[in-house]
């Protein structure tokens, strides 16, 4: 009964909203400035870069081949929906877009940050700045998009996306919202729903104040769960650097030793305070992130001291990031799934080639300790930051946590694999590696070195 009652009393008022959203959508009809579907051809990269400061999308008429006018215009909605600074290309293969330079005087000409993504003739393409989402995790989701889209360009950008809008920080540019056919044909429209939506607004406040305040709880409550864990690898952190007892001021110590050590005692120090500002599950990611790195350091200060060859950029141990950067993959199953490649390493790996079990970390669960795969969803942002978003589904598939993942969330793609675009005409493969502005693809310099 009270239901009912309830809703009685906002019946004129929502046929009075649905009819001005008639109105609105006779007055769209006609299409919108900055549907990607209606874009001109570009000559240039500038003009390229005019057409994102007004819509996500843009696709060149020459490449319209790759993507259709409707999935660009979902494509365009998806990011748009989300609200997170995600820019996307497709252009034909033309001396006006250098593919060496092409990404970096991209992001230069839009101006703003975020995750950029070309696909340019057959290739494909991205990065990102650093505070958007992190250079390892652009490579994932790159090259998981790359080995399994088939040449489709929709399927490609489609997935590549999907794990972008999960996993990236930041908001869309304000200029986004001011393209539309409405913007210019049908303001008077729109003002007269905004104030039909804002005299709505007081009859809905309590009701989303408290599932706000219920949100908080959860997330709150997830936290904590995970607050154990993430301390227990910020102590072994300071442990190990505690444990190799590096004197920056002894006769052997060179420069590109202390640069190794002052990354690693930033990185330590950055989760910590990371970790002390966190509110909800998400913000535990950027804490393993930064531990993932600072274990790089170390593993390079110890090859350098030791005289070893410098160790490469890998994921950590699968079965325990706390061992550090892995050495190779090697094939594992959980208990009743399919065998598939895991990054391991060198102590586990050998530990598996005797028959033994590995050093796997296991945390706390109603039923005990049990492994983190085994733990259920709340650890998916505590192994994202170690993993990144695009490898996770492929490694826990099978398992609780994998099962809990959502079907598509990270992206797949097509290519080799390599993050290139074309192969050797497109350089190193390594966006930054290093820099600001990062990923992988084109070019393989710095891109910006703490200027973007």
């Amino acid at each position: 009964m009270g239901t009912t009652r309830r809703f009685g009393l906002f019946r004129p008022f929502l046929l009075l909203v649905a009819a001005v959203l008639a109105a609105v959508a006779v007055t769209m009809a006609p299409g919108a400035s900055g549907d990607a579907s209606a874009a001109p051809r570009a000559d240039s990269v500038e003009e390229v870069a005019d057409a994102l400061r007004e819509s996500p999308v843009f696709v060149d008429p020459r490449a319209s081949d790759r993507l259709s006018d409707a999935d660009a215009e979902a494509l365009a909605d998806k990011i748009e929906n989300a609200d997170k600074p995600i820019f996307v290309a497709v252009l034909p293969k033309a001396d006006e877009f250098p593919p060496s330079t092409l990404l970096r005087d991209l992001r230069a000409q839009v101006g703003d940050r975020g995750v950029y993504a070309v696909a340019l003739g057959d290739d494909f393409a991205a990065a990102s700045d650093r505070s958007v989402l992190s250079q390892s995790t652009v490579r994932n989701l790159d090259e998981s998009a790359q080995r399994s889209a088939d040449g489709d360009t929709d399927k490609l950008l489609d997935r590549f996306v999907d794990g972008a809008v999960k996993d990236a920080d930041g908001r869309a540019p304000a200029s986004w919202d001011g393209g539309s056919q409405v913007g210019r044909d049908g303001s008077i429209v729109l003002t007269v729903l905004l104030a039909l939506l804002v005299v709505g607004v007081g009859a809905g406040f309590v009701a989303r104040n408290r599932a706000r305040k219920r949100q908080v709880a959860q997330e709150q409550a997830q936290l904590e769960k995970l607050r154990p864990v993430v301390d227990e690898d910020i102590t072994a952190f300071g442990e190990e650097l505690d444990r190799i007892a590096f004197d920056p001021n002894a006769r052997d110590s060179d420069d590109v030793m202390r640069d190794d050590y002052t990354r690693a005692i930033d990185c330590y120090d950055e989760a910590k305070r990371r970790m002390s500002q966190a509110r909800g599950p998400k913000d535990v990611r950027p804490v393993t992130e930064s531990l993932e790195e600072g274990r790089f350091a170390l593993a390079t200060l110890e090859a350098r001291r030791e005289g070893r060859p410098l160790p490469e950029r890998h994921v950590p141990c699968f079965f325990d990031p706390r061992h550090g950067p892995s050495v190779k993959d090697v094939e594992w199953a959980p208990p009743g799934g399919t065998p598939r490649p895991v990054p391991v390493c060198a102590a586990d790996a050998a530990r598996l080639a005797d028959g033994d079990e590995p050093m796997t970390r296991t945390v706390d669960t109603p039923e005990g300790r049990r492994p983190y795969w085994e733990a259920g969803p709340a650890y998916a942002p505590w192994a994202g930051g170690y993993f990144g978003g695009g490898l996770l589904p492929g490694l826990l598939a099978g398992t609780l946590l994998g099962n809990a993942l959502l079907p598509g969330a990270y992206g797949a793609g097509f290519g080799d694999g390599s993050g290139d675009f074309g192969g050797g005409d497109f350089g190193g493969g390594d966006f930054g590696g290093g820099g600001d502005f990062g990923g992988g693809g084109f070019g393989g310099g710095d891109f910006g070195g703490g200027g973007f």
